[in-house]
């Protein structure tokens, strides 16, 4: 699957991955549903952390579509919230 981090470009992250990244994403539902500002920004940094990790950066001037598309890094809870479904950044159908 193709996963923008909105700023920062595009990397492809194997399938295989995606519950790792589910469950970064159900605690920072949770943290975000408490207004936890210390917790929020420890996990979704750790979210983006971990696509980098596995992702395989694409070039910049790939322009495939991304089936999943985060946040920037400096995103605020209340930004993340307006964006969150009620699964989270990261839909189970992914």
């Amino acid at each position: 699957m193709i996963v923008r981090i909105m700023g920062e470009g595009q990397a492809r992250v194997a399938d295989s991955c995606l519950e790792q990244l589910n469950e970064l994403d159900d605690e920072l539902m949770a943290e975000v549903e408490r207004g936890d500002e210390a917790g929020f920004r420890r996990t979704f940094t750790a979210l983006l952390d971990r696509v980098r990790e596995l992702g395989e950066p694409l070039p910049d001037d790939a322009l495939e579509p991304s089936g999943l598309i985060l946040p920037a890094a400096d995103a605020t809870l209340e930004e993340v919230r307006e964006l969150l479904s009620d699964e989270g950044l990261i839909p189970s159908s992914v």
